[in-house]
């Protein structure tokens, strides 16, 4: 019986993978606001009726390859922080910032689902919530560590947070990291939004006929966010 159970499983792990692989495709030739179940079954030979048996709806396999892209990103972002070691913490920052980008340039359409426009009528469930945060994690990680080192140094010339964002960064540290200043916390928010929108602008084409260098504007800009959190170069 386990020998039985373990082909099914196998059997129905590779269907999954033909459907997702697919659906992929699918995303990058029409888009994620186009993606049908009845397409991919289609694609793939089944009738929609054998398609639902793995994914129900339309927003149940969006939910899934959501998963699978935040997964593979983060991923990425960790393997380069385990990369750098014991490096000082700027560079160790800007390993993972690389890192991100770079999965994003190599699979621009997935990045699309994650950081493009909302998908009509979808709403991402609590199932993506902790994949969408592992990048983030590495990041809080590398000043978590620089500020348990003592190697913490904020910006006195830097404008304090508003009360209303520090109300914010007690709430999030509450949840992710309580020993960190608040301060560092609101700019920790910050400095992700701006990662990911210059992430954006180049994947995007935004920067066309704008930066050309763009390898060092990123590395760059990187280093200017792990200086905006606290950071230096000299740790």
């Amino acid at each position: 019986m386990n020998a039985v159970r373990e082909a099914r499983e196998r059997a129905r792990a590779e269907v999954t993978r033909a459907i997702k692989d697919e659906a992929r495709r699918r995303l990058a030739a029409e888009g994620a606001d186009r993606l049908s179940l009845r397409a991919v079954a289609r694609e793939l030979g089944m009738v929609s009726s054998a398609l639902y048996r793995y994914f129900p709806s339309r927003d149940d396999l969006l939910t899934a390859l959501i998963v699978d892209a935040y997964d593979a990103l983060g991923e990425e972002a960790e393997k380069a922080s385990a990369r750098a070691g014991d490096a000082p913490p700027v560079r160790r920052w800007v390993e993972v910032c690389r890192a991100a980008r770079a999965w994003a340039l190599a699979h621009p359409h997935e990045y699309a689902l994650l950081y493009g426009s909302p998908v009509p009528g979808y709403r991402a469930p609590q199932a993506t919530v902790e994949p969408a945060s592992r990048v983030a994690a590495v990041l809080i990680g590398v000043v978590r560590e620089a500020h348990a080192a003592g190697a913490l140094r904020l910006d006195p010339r830097a404008a304090e947070p508003q009360p209303e964002v520090l109300r914010d960064a007690d709430r999030l540290a509450e949840e992710m990291c309580p020993e960190l200043p608040r301060p560092v916390i609101a700019r920790l928010v910050a400095t992700w939004a701006q990662l990911f929108g210059l992430i954006s602008f180049e994947v995007f084409g935004h920067f066309t006929k704008v930066v050309e260098a763009r390898d060092a504007f990123f590395d760059s800009n990187a280093t200017g966010l792990a200086h905006a959190v606290g950071l230096r170069d000299d740790e």
